[in-house]
């Protein structure tokens, strides 16, 4: 069995582990992450506020279009 498939070892797996810790950056990066995703969210916001009034917009538009329609349609009947 071992001439078909021969053992092969496995790679050391590499375990780094930090020698230092530094307060001061680990704050920062949490500081950046949070101000980072709460910048996103509010753009996300934003984007969805101008989406919803273009689509309300363009809802008025063919109201009026079917408005104007009827009202032609019935004068010439």
């Amino acid at each position: 069995m071992s001439i078909l498939f021969p053992k092969v070892n496995k790679p050391r797996e590499w375990d780094y582990r930090p020698i230092y810790y530094d307060e001061e950056k680990e704050a920062r990066k949490e500081k950046l992450a949070r101000l980072h995703n709460h910048s996103m969210r509010d753009e996300y916001e934003r984007r969805k506020r101008e989406r919803e009034a273009k689509n309300k917009s363009r809802l008025g538009f063919w109201l009026a279009l079917l408005l104007i329609a009827l009202a032609i349609y019935c004068f010439v009947l």
